[in-house]
């Protein structure tokens, strides 16, 4: 019998979650991952919302699936039909999608234009709508994701229990009142989510499905906080990934090799024994979970979020390249969702701070990615090699920045000014 899928996914949680070891109380997510396999070296393709869900469901980087930018700012893919339901559905299954998608613009029925059988519901009440789903679910083998708005700001109200004086604030960011202020509301939101992530669990398990099920339970990119999200450090491409199910993916297992959202579909068609779609870019990770192959490197990529910001990494176990497209001498603060974090840095001076064109970091000795090596002459060769890996993966994909000064946005697409908003889309958000 083939397995069911059950993607679940949120919104910003990056790897704050406790089975990562952080202050955050989630025990779903920790029950899951002493079941399951836990990827401590997981990584999104795109630290942006659409362009992140995009890469993992087809299974192909953003400058080649053509999610570029935010579905609801214009943004969509060249080819709806290379979305894993359709090839799941040639094998028998059906699907359904509770809450959240992100990867279609918001036309009457988005989840139509992706392809679902069936949508059932609001990212509000996705926990619920999932566990009816769950309690009368279909004969054939299912695909059903189920997205949560949950870590995304605005936070809720933090919890009585949650102090802002006993928090720990992310790092790259500085131990203050407002930092600290700020974790304690997002702490309750990664609560939140814990909770509904925990009703669809046990329904899951109540209708008796766990052992037949593949759990994907992962996030977008990195939490909403700034030098995270939206960028290329791996404070920004870090993503929890917890995995349970059929195919080797049990037993309470932590998996240290370096891990990527393309790698998911292919993971996908090895577990149900088809196929792959020639437009595949990810590898299976059936084989490193059995311990007989481990990658050697894994890219990343910006685009568009509110604003333009063209920038390319590759990463190896030590090392990582981060490459920017646009020379520009101030950051792209439209691109860094607002918050009491991003006041302090602004404050303190952060629009005045020029960022880098390119950057090289020895991972470590310096895990936070704060000591750029690309202009020192003891690291030229590693800086040589990992230009040369770069321009390769660019090549092998063919990526618009190799022979393009920009990467285009569609006509329709709603792109801020990225030094500030223009009058055009002053109505459009800008944290998505």
């Amino acid at each position: 019998m083939k397995p069911n899928i059950l993607y679940i996914h949120s919104h910003d949680t990056g790897r704050y979650i406790q089975p990562y070891g952080h202050a955050v109380s989630t025990p779903n997510m920790q029950g899951l991952a002493e079941f399951g396999v836990l990827f401590r070296q997981a990584f999104c393709a795109n630290p942006t919302c659409s362009p992140s869900r995009a890469c993992l469901l087809t299974g192909q980087y953003a400058h080649s699936n053509g999610m570029l930018g935010l579905s609801h700012r214009g943004f969509s893919l060249n080819d709806y039909s290379r979305h894993i339901i359709h090839t799941l559905k040639k094998e028998g299954y059906t699907s359904a999608l509770a809450g959240i998608q992100h990867i279609a613009p918001k036309a009457e029925e988005p989840w139509k234009v992706i392809g679902y059988d069936k949508y059932l519901g609001e990212p509000m009440t996705a926990h619920t709508t999932a566990c009816e789903y769950l309690d009368n679910a279909p004969e054939a083998p299912f695909f059903l994701s189920v997205g949560f708005s949950e870590t995304h700001r605005p936070f809720p109200e933090k919890h009585p229990s949650c102090n802002p004086n006993y928090c720990m604030p992310p790092a790259p960011l500085p131990d203050t009142p407002e930092t600290r202020e700020d974790m304690a509301y997002g702490i309750e939101s990664a609560r939140i989510l814990d909770e509904k992530i925990g009703m669809v669990l046990s329904a899951l398990e109540r209708n008796g499905m766990e052992n037949n099920t593949l759990v994907i339970c992962t996030t977008d990119h990195g939490i909403a906080f700034p030098g995270m999200k939206c960028n290329l450090t791996d404070s920004g491409i870090g993503v929890m990934l917890i995995m349970r199910g059929p195919g080797g993916f049990r037993g309470g297992k932590v998996c240290d090799s370096m891990i990527s959202h393309v790698d998911i579909f292919p993971t996908i068609c090895d577990l149900i024994g088809i196929q792959k779609p020639e437009w595949l870019q990810g590898e299976s990770i059936i084989p490193v979970i059995n311990g007989k192959s481990e990658r050697e490197e894994i890219f990343a990529e910006v685009n568009y979020h509110a604003a333009y910001e063209p920038k390319r990494c590759v990463r190896t176990k030590r090392w990582k390249y981060i490459r920017r497209y646009d020379r520009r001498t101030r950051p792209v603060l439209p691109n860094c969702d607002d918050s009491y974090s991003k006041t302090l840095w602004m404050d303190s001076g952060w629009a005045d701070r020029p960022p880098f064109e390119e950057a090289l970091f020895d991972l470590v000795f310096d895990p936070h990615e704060a000591n750029n090596l690309a202009h020192n002459s003891k690291s030229r060769d590693v800086l040589l090699d990992m230009r040369a890996r770069l321009e390769k993966w660019m090549r092998n994909t063919d990526d618009p920045l190799l022979t393009n000064d920009a990467v285009p946005a569609p006509d329709s697409a709603m792109v801020n000014d990225p030094d500030g908003i223009s009058p055009r889309e002053k109505e459009m958000p800008v944290n998505a």
